[in-house]
């Protein structure tokens, strides 16, 4: 058997549908249950038959114990980085350590341009997504000296307070 050089974790997909709000939070229990490790949601806030994946998520890490919670993957084109940076570490505290950060650099650019977001060239997408991360993981550097400061082409941040960092 291939060595991936850690512990294989198994998870499920669920759709964050909103009829009933409460299906998708009924899955993750079932999941626990059944021993999975992982419950993931994709994150379209386009998606009118879809609840908000953040909030979905931080209600699942609510009802659950043990299983961990992932956007799969979080819309970064309408999830502004320093924010996201904060609800993620949030969650984190909250969860007891229970949620894992999938990152998406955008797709259905007509959908993300209707909610205000930007059109990006796939080279932009990247870009911008390479931004993201810095901002995320300055954000988290609590023990750095100093506010966060990123002067990104997409994100940027100028003294930002630092943290919290996740669990």
């Amino acid at each position: 058997m291939t060595d991936y050089g850690h512990e294989l974790t198994f998870g499920c997909f669920l759709t964050p549908v909103a009829v009933p709000p409460t299906r998708p939070v009924e899955l993750a229990l079932v999941a626990e249950r059944a021993g999975l490790d992982l419950v993931t949601y994709q994150d379209h806030p386009y998606q009118s038959a879809f609840t908000d994946t953040w909030t979905l998520m931080s209600f699942v890490a609510a009802r659950t114990e043990r299983v961990r919670i992932c956007g799969n993957v979080l819309n970064l084109p309408l999830r502004p980085a320093p924010v996201l940076a904060r609800a993620a570490a949030s969650l984190d505290l909250l969860s007891g350590g229970r949620v894992e950060m999938g990152l998406g650099a955008g797709a259905f650019w007509d959908a993300v341009v209707a909610m205000g977001g930007p059109r990006l060239a796939p080279g932009e997408a990247v870009r911008a997504t390479e931004e993201a991360i810095a901002v995320l993981r300055g954000i988290w550097a609590v023990d750095e000296p100093g506010p966060l400061r990123v002067p990104g082409e997409f994100h940027h941040v100028d003294g930002a307070k630092r943290g919290p960092a996740p669990a």
